[in-house]
């Protein structure tokens, strides 16, 4: 009974609470309800995205499934998200592909780009 509700608790304060936080800003500054959908969804997602991205090369449960197994030491950069393999020649590669880091700019720059837009279709200064 306790543990369940911890993880409820870890649940509302990690995903709900930055979610109703960023809607009621939205609501208050009355920006339209599909910017702030969008907003949202594109902000989770790159969050979603970067931490995958950033965490990929680190062995976590098994250590042999780690790209970095055999070949060097995982080396883990946050933003812009990305793991490396630090070779044991010195050669630092990356683990990701082009496609999750296109998945994580797209996000990234579309949750940047809504307040913007909220602020041009609000029009204070006309």
């Amino acid at each position: 009974m306790v543990k369940s509700l911890l993880v409820v608790s870890v649940l509302v304060m990690v995903f709900v609470v930055p979610t109703a936080g960023a809607w009621l800003l939205g609501r208050w500054a009355k920006a339209p309800a599909w910017i702030m959908i969008v907003f949202v969804l594109a902000g989770w997602l790159a969050v979603g995205v970067g931490g995958i991205l950033s965490q990929r090369a680190l062995p976590f449960l098994f250590p042999k499934t780690s790209p970095c197994y055999h070949v060097g030491t995982p080396v883990t950069q946050y933003f812009p998200p990305d793991s490396f393999c630090l070779h044991d020649d010195g050669e630092l590669r990356t683990v990701n592909g082009s496609t999750g880091k296109f998945v994580f700019w797209t996000a990234f720059g579309t949750a940047v780009a809504m307040p913007g837009i909220a602020l041009v279709r609000r029009r204070p200064w006309a």
